[in-house]
């Protein structure tokens, strides 16, 4: 019988979460395992894979940009009764399914909105007749926690509950303790798996010498206004690529859509984004996990804007960090405009280095190899 992994993840904003999680689970049912997702975000186009488990629970979105709170998929704040459903829908499949491996994304770390329902499972975990190997899975930087005492909250909930942090990351390039104060009382439990990017994609049957790109797209329509703005500015005779992501809101998308030239493409996603950046020179975008890993297997230049509103500061860390390496130009959020983003284009078209660090990108497979090695281990 196979081995049974029940992974939980709830993306908020962006889409960046439910991505690296699809991949991560594809690489465990690759090997053998039998993966159910779980899932309680907005619906992305293929994500999850259609080859994988996936139970959709009533999805809740962050209702500010700064996840203050929770609202249902029309952006009405959600009530108890819509919670407590929640709650046991989880609850129900995780008795259904029985597994053997049990993982979380981002919490105890982040997610604390979701406590309602993830403490619940936590302690249907401990009281399971096998109990289940329990692991969190995180990306390599984590966002920093403003409110004292968050750090050793998270520590207790680790030490009490989890055999293991997967850190989806390279520590030649950036190590927990970084981003994490107290990454030494855990370090026993961590395990770094390389970041987790897809395989060298071939190029797309379309070109495109420039992608602009903005994520998710419900905080992006500053940066396409930039870009529109610089593309007339440098009067750049490339073929130029818009793609504005998939929450962009539908008046932002109307008023971008009068505001490109003809000779410009806006679209509001393409499922083939890494495919397209193996033919670009130039690539920019917001400095998110998963658009940085398809940037490390293309090689063309990068200009980043971190995602910096509601005092994230996880984007910006890993902006400042592949600047230094000579990877990419960075704009900050906060003042862009045309003008500055045409002046950081004409840098990075001049970029000839690389970064000198060989960033470990194959974490999805990393991270199938030491679960299926911790559950022979166990028996």
């Amino acid at each position: 019988m196979k081995k049974r992994v029940f992974f939980y993840v709830q993306h908020l904003l962006g889409i960046g979460h439910i991505v690296r999680a699809s991949r991560i689970a594809e690489a465990m049912q690759a090997t053998g395992l039998d993966v159910t997702m779980v899932t309680g975000g907005k619906p992305v186009d293929g994500f999850p894979g259609p080859s994988l488990k996936h139970i959709a629970l009533p999805p809740v979105i962050a209702s500010t940009s700064g996840f203050s709170g929770l609202a249902d998929i029309d952006g009405v704040s959600v009530d108890e009764a819509f919670l407590t459903q929640r709650r046991d829908r989880l609850l129900s499949a995780f008795r259904d399914c029985e597994p053997d491996v049990v993982v979380i994304e981002a919490f105890p770390f982040g997610r604390r909105q979701m406590r309602f329902e993830l403490l619940p499972l936590l302690d249907a975990i401990k009281a399971a007749p096998r109990r289940p190997l329990l692991f969190s899975s995180v990306r390599d930087i984590l966002q920093e926690n403003r409110k004292a005492g968050r750090d050793a909250e998270t520590v207790q909930l680790l030490e009490d509950h989890f055999d293991g942090v997967l850190v989806h990351g390279d520590p030649q390039f950036v190590r927990l303790e970084e981003t994490f104060p107290l990454a030494e009382r855990i370090a026993e439990k961590v395990h770094y798996t390389g970041l987790v990017a897809p395989e060298p994609p071939e190029p797309a049957k379309d070109r495109f010498d420039v992608i602009v790109s903005a994520g998710g797209g419900a905080v992006g329509a500053a940066l396409i206004d930039a870009a529109i703005q610089a593309q007339a500015l440098l009067q750049d005779p490339r073929s130029w690529c818009l793609i504005t992501g998939p929450n962009l809101p539908q008046e932002d998308f109307d008023r971008l859509s009068r505001q490109t030239p003809a000779h410009v493409t806006l679209v509001r996603f393409r499922r083939d984004f890494p495919n397209l950046l193996m033919n670009a020179s130039l690539s920019i975008s917001q400095a998110g996990y998963n658009t940085v890993g398809d940037l490390l297997r293309a090689h063309c230049a990068a200009v980043l804007v971190p995602f910096a509103s509601g005092g994230e500061t996880e984007q910006t860390v890993r902006a400042e960090k592949l600047s230094a390496l000579g990877f990419a130009e960075v704009v900050p959020e906060d003042g862009l405009n045309g003008d500055r983003l045409a002046a950081a284009i004409r840098n990075a078209d001049r970029m000839t280095r690389r970064p000198s660090v060989a960033i470990a990108a194959d974490g999805a497979r990393q991270t199938a190899a030491l679960i299926r090695d911790m559950l022979s281990s166990r028996g």
